[in-house]
């Protein structure tokens, strides 16, 4: 019996928590999604919304596709099943769960996405005229926090992979230069692992930034499963970071748009970030998200590690097997070693194609159009596809047999592309990014605007990383590498006029003679 209890006590079904460490947690329990089952079979007579009343009153061939149950739990913050807003019951009994499993004292259920997430982290810390230390190659919400807080950024650049074509994370050495000219910042943000799965030391960044008394934040948006396996990156809270923005939706298993933000107390006032977070999530919350964040923490907690060796298991497999195919190449372990490459998850496969002389771009219309395959990003030299615990051998070998006949078509066929690594200088900032948002402006032709302060953003997405952002100074250089983007089919995005033959700028007064 005392070898059972003592079995127990060191397994992840049950944990000790708490300053005292006399506080069990048992992650088995699901206390949302079990009151949203109990209030389904309760079958209520409802006079609130939604309209549909459980689906009866909504389009017959969508509630059929749906299915009742999950019609059954699309609910408001009625009393049994508390209220996102202001949790005190099994809302904050569930986040209370989702923090002792992701390791921070607070967590935060968001249904706004990982979006919703990093602006609650950037105006929890930022006000007006504020500085923040930000990557160049962030994620578009950083910038729209940035837009609504006025806050200023101060960009790092990241360290980019002359053999591969794509963006790393910052080395510390650059954010001690950072702190060093601009001690007066508010925060430093991190991105933890990188869209590509590569690693920063961020446990080395968090000691350098906390030397300065400054939080880190962390853009966590693709870390998911690092928290639950050894052979998987440091995650943010394991760093010691002050806050976390974690999108359970990717690769943790809940529904797409339900994410968490993580938060340790200290340098942060988590009343505060429960206040912000609030301001930004509407008040008709999606219990089906909320649900799906309950039910993907108790997976995690108790079976995160076995999920994680299944999804490394099939990435090995199969990146082993399409560094075989001739004029692919996927990077692994050699990568690391440098300060941007301090490790990587491997469960991001990122297939280098530039040697079949056609461009990731391309690679990606060709596998959906021919075997009905998706990936998740591709770039002029890259296609990016993510395994994870959903994934199959099955479906390793469909994405191998068809990069071994795209490998045919191609090698040696096509002339290889040459690998050209343009890295258009930062532009100049004149303006903040929220005067130049909400600035007086007018509509010219892009090709035409060099020299001008753009008054939007213009971005490739995914991964939505920004080329040019509200008041920075629009250079010939960037319309030529902007130009080049759009010919060759790759996705940029942002502004008003789509084909972004325009670009709104901000309006010059004219010289006085």
């Amino acid at each position: 019996m005392f070898q059972h209890i003592n079995d127990l006590l060191h397994s992840s079904l049950f944990k000790l928590v708490g300053r005292e460490g006399m506080s069990m947690v048992d992650h088995r329990q699901t206390p949302l999604f079990t009151a949203l089952q109990r209030h389904a079979e309760r079958n209520p007579v409802q006079f609130h919304i939604p309209g549909h009343k459980k689906g009866v009153g909504m389009d017959p061939e969508f509630r059929r596709f749906i299915g009742d149950n999950a019609l059954s739990i699309d609910l408001i913050n009625i009393a049994p099943l508390d209220d996102l807003h202001q949790p005190a019951g099994v809302i904050e009994e569930a986040q209370k769960l989702a923090a002792d499993a992701f390791g921070a004292d607070y967590t935060f259920f968001s249904v706004q996405g990982t979006s919703g997430a990093i602006m609650t982290m950037i105006l929890t810390v930022c006000g007006q005229g504020d500085k923040i230390i930000v990557p160049r190659n962030v994620h578009k919400s950083v910038l729209a926090a940035i837009i609504f807080a006025g806050a200023k950024p101060v960009f790092l650049s990241p360290v980019r992979d002359a053999n591969l074509g794509i963006d790393h994370g910052v080395t510390t050495r650059s954010v001690k230069r950072a702190l060093e000219k601009h001690p007066d910042a508010k925060a430093v943000l991190v991105i933890n692992p990188t869209y590509y799965g590569v690693c920063t030391n961020l446990k080395e960044i968090v000691e350098l930034v906390h030397s300065y008394n400054i939080p880190v934040l962390v853009d966590e948006a693709h870390g998911a499963l690092i928290h639950f396996h050894d052979k998987l990156p440091m995650s943010a809270m394991q760093a010691g970071a002050d806050m976390a923005a974690t999108s359970v939706h990717k690769l943790g298993g809940s529904m797409t748009q339900s994410s968490v933000l993580n938060v340790r107390e200290g340098r942060i006032n988590p009343k505060r970030v429960k206040t912000i977070i609030s301001m930004l999530t509407t008040t008709s919350t999606s219990y089906i998200l909320l649900g799906s964040l309950d039910t993907a923490r108790r997976h995690l907690a108790i079976n995160g590690r076995q999920l994680a060796e299944h999804a490394l298991e099939l990435a090995d497999y199969a990146r082993k097997s399409i560094n075989k195919i001739p004029g692919l190449y996927c990077f692994g372990e050699e990568i690391l070693g440098s300060e941007a490459t301090y490790d990587y998850d491997p469960t991001k496969v990122n297939i280098h194609v530039r040697k079949l002389g056609i461009t990731g771009y391309d690679v990606e219309n060709w596998l959906r159009e021919n075997y009905n395959i998706e990936v998740e990003l591709s770039d002029m030299y890259n296609v990016l596809c993510l395994v994870t615990p959903g994934d199959t051998k099955e479906n390793i070998d469909t994405l191998l047999d068809a990069l071994r006949e795209l490998s045919k078509l191609n090698y040696n066929v096509r002339k290889e592309n040459e690998l050209i690594i343009k890295i258009p200088s930062i532009p100049q900032l004149t303006l903040t990014p929220r005067d130049a948002f909400y600035g007086d402006t007018e509509i010219i032709p892009f090709k035409q605007s060099a020299d001008r302060i753009i008054a939007e953003f213009i971005y490739v997405y995914p991964p939505g990383i920004p080329i040019l952002l509200p008041g920075e100074v629009i250079t010939q250089e960037l319309i030529d590498y902007i130009t080049e983007h759009i010919e060759v089919g790759l996705p940029v995005k942002g502004p008003e006029d789509r084909s972004i033959e325009n670009i709104k700028v901000i309006v010059e007064t004219p010289a006085i003679f």
